[in-house]
């Protein structure tokens, strides 16, 4: 079995590209792509937005990249440098050429991130399993990112934080068998309702299903992992969320995390930030700006 991931053939990696560049016309911002090298890959790197406030890296949910916050990056750089990568391991523009075999892997790939990137203090907000690519980084056994860290924003991180309700896992694994057009805009109906898609959201979500992973996927983090997490954390769920207990992921940041704040936004579902952005985005900013430098 190869060790790093893979598209299926080179015709699914070109239609994979083809689909990145139409979705790439939806970036509402003048930006700039990076190259940062690291000891597992290549990192492509999104960089927009202007102003004098703590930088903001932000890390993609499942079969996304850093163009899947191309509906709310406005917001979140208005007055601040934003960072999307493409998180190495997954279908993207980023090159996995090492494994990735462990949570304490992506720790390292994120500090080196990080580093590479020249940011000597970041926030970081990850979404879905971007929080628990984010919560590793911060909880990372080296620590080596933990003083780069100003605030760890944690949205719907269900699977880093208690077990997903196994209807998801079941209805995910049987749209990834048949990834027809209509079996994925049936899950998201289900699992991210209120959320529009753009046409080149779901040809770019489409394509990247004929990418093969080869990295673990997220699990709940063990208590010490949690406790090791000494950057400000605002935790959010959406209280419809079908992906897991929103209550219960928010209990175990409170009780774990030092320095924590948990809202469940009332009518969200798992997509609550694009869902219901008018209420998501200034709770964000908001703590992000109570601790700026």
């Amino acid at each position: 079995m190869p060790s790093t991931g893979r598209f299926t053939s080179e015709s699914a990696r070109a239609a994979y590209e083809a689909a990145y560049r139409d979705l790439e016309a939806r970036w509402p911002l003048p930006s700039d792509d990076l190259r940062v090298e690291t000891a597992y890959g290549p990192t492509v790197v999104r960089r927009s937005g202007t102003g004098t406030r703590t930088p903001l890296v932000l890390l993609h949910g499942l079969n996304g990249t850093g163009l899947s916050w191309h509906g709310v990056v406005a917001g979140l750089a208005a007055d601040r440098v934003v960072y999307a990568p493409d998180v190495v391991g997954t279908a993207g523009r980023s090159e996995q050429t090492a494994p990735l075999a462990s949570a304490d892997d992506y720790a390292a790939w994120g500090a080196q991130l990080l580093e590479g990137l020249g940011l000597e203090r970041a926030h970081v907000l990850g979404y879905s399993e971007g929080a628990w690519f984010a919560a590793l980084l911060v909880s990372g056994a080296s620590g080596r990112a933990t003083s780069r860290v100003g605030a760890l924003v944690l949205g719907e991180g269900i699977t880093a934080l208690v077990q997903p309700d196994r209807k998801v896992i079941s209805r995910m694994v049987r749209a990834a068998a048949l990834p027809t057009a209509r079996n994925l805009e049936r899950l998201d109906a289900w699992l991210t309702p209120g959320v529009t898609l753009t046409d080149e959201d779901r040809a770019l979500a489409r394509t990247a299903m004929r990418y093969r992973r080869r990295t673990p996927w997220p699990s709940p983090l063990p208590d010490d992992r949690l406790r090791a997490i000494t950057a400000p954390t605002l935790a959010f769920f959406g209280a419809d969320t079908r992906l897991g207990d929103p209550v219960a992921a928010g209990r175990r940041v409170t009780q774990q995390v030092r320095d924590a704040r948990v809202e469940v936004v009332p009518g969200g579902g798992h997509g609550v930030l694009w869902q219901l952005p008018d209420r998501v985005l200034p709770l964000v900013d908001g703590f992000l700006r109570e601790h700026d430098a």
